[in-house]
């Protein structure tokens, strides 16, 4: 990363838990850049990302109020690989130079950089230390089902387009197991917090 700040990169299959771990990093005051936010924020209507999207896949996926209809442009894009590069060709050097940005001002003793497709993107040696919240494919499944209130091949075929558990355990450095009682992870960050202040934050 160009900060001069260390940073923590958080990834994790979809469903696995990475919200939940990165509010708690949050609440003991380390700046989180959640890139799935930054991902939400440049599609905004009037954005240049929006207009790129919109000129590419056209304004059948927007919804009355201008905004991206996601959920259409999600199942669109999990039907044909080819639609899914050109989306990504569009958002990710957007939002790597807005990550980049609020990564300048965010300042802290070391930052939290929460990343889903690190694997996948390769660019995991640009962080201090990788950080993976964890858990079974089968919770994994549970958990989107619930949360998105999607077909279940659907599902599937958006955890399948993702790097495999053993692909994202072979390049962290830190695991968090939130597959069991979601109590426990307060004190699992709390205990990787007071480590990395130890080990790793900014001196002066």
């Amino acid at each position: 990363m160009n900060t001069n700040t260390p940073t923590v990169a958080l990834t994790g299959g979809i469903a696995s838990g990475k919200s939940a771990v990165a509010m708690e990093f949050a609440r003991l005051g380390v700046p989180v850049i959640d890139t799935d936010e930054i991902a939400r924020a440049v599609v905004e209507p009037g954005q240049p990302a929006w207009q790129a999207i919109v000129d590419r896949f056209s304004q059948s996926l927007l919804d009355d109020d201008g905004s991206l209809n996601r959920k259409h442009l999600r199942e669109r894009i999990f039907q044909n690989l080819a639609e899914k590069q050109a989306l990504e060709a569009i958002l990710h050097p957007v939002i790597r130079a807005e990550q980049l940005r609020r990564a300048a001002i965010a300042g802290g003793e070391y930052q939290l950089h929460v990343v889903p497709l690190l694997t996948e993107t390769g660019n995991h040696q640009l962080y201090n230390r990788i950080l993976l919240v964890d858990c079974p494919r089968e919770t994994q499944l549970k958990r989107l089902l619930v949360r998105d209130h999607i077909a279940a091949d659907l599902a599937e075929r958006m955890i399948d387009a993702q790097a495999s558990r053993e692909q994202r355990l072979a390049i962290a450095d830190d695991v968090i197991d939130n597959s069991g009682d979601p109590t426990q992870l307060a004190s699992l960050v709390a205990s990787l917090h007071r480590r990395y202040l130890k080990d790793l934050a900014k001196r002066p």
